[in-house]
């Protein structure tokens, strides 16, 4: 990992979009973050496309993709792969309300919540998983190193929830969702 003075000046070779069906202010926050973001991790990911959806786009996504009828608050994914698997090109789609939702909870700052969401993305596109306790512990210290060296601080410290837990919320967290068709993370 790099400190933040070192990467002032990187992510340069990302060609990233950022679209807002919701969420519009937060464009070029996540739009520098995520650059700067790129240049801390250095993933072979190449052109970024982060889409800003409402509950209904999420739920309408999620459920075509993986099969469940509710908002969540990440989908990731890969739309072009090098010749050694890893992805070149991919869409993260990020569920504003989900977002804001979740920042009342944790009395955080919303757009560090969907800054968090995008950068999740970014990872599973860089070929980090979160499915077992011990991908789900590496993927999140590697969010939190990468929001402290960008000096946004750990976001995502909180442990993992049990699935009981989530169960019991009666909507899916990222950890839970089976990834059950083509490329949905």
């Amino acid at each position: 990992m790099h400190s933040a003075q070192d990467i002032a000046g990187v992510g340069k070779s990302l060609q990233l979009q950022v679209s807002a069906a919701v969420g519009k202010a937060y464009v070029p926050f996540l739009r520098r973050n995520l650059r700067r973001a790129h240049g801390v991790l250095r993933p072979p990911l190449r052109e970024l496309s982060v889409a800003l959806v409402g509950d209904r786009s999420m739920s309408d996504l999620h459920e075509r993709f993986l099969g469940i009828a509710k908002p969540t608050d990440v989908l990731t994914f890969p739309l072009e792969i090098d010749g050694r698997g890893r992805p070149t090109a991919g869409e993260v789609i990020v569920c504003v309300p989900e977002g804001r939702r979740e920042a009342r909870t944790r009395h955080g700052d919303l757009s560090h919540e969907l800054l968090l969401y995008a950068l999740h993305g970014m990872l599973h596109l860089a070929g980090f998983d979160d499915k077992t306790d011990r991908g789900y512990r590496r993927m999140h210290r590697v969010e939190d190193e990468i929001l402290t060296a960008l000096g946004l601080g750990s976001v995502f410290a909180a442990p993992r929830p049990s699935r009981t837990t989530a169960a019991q919320a009666d909507r899916p967290t990222r950890a839970d969702t089976r990834r059950r068709s083509r490329g949905a993370r």
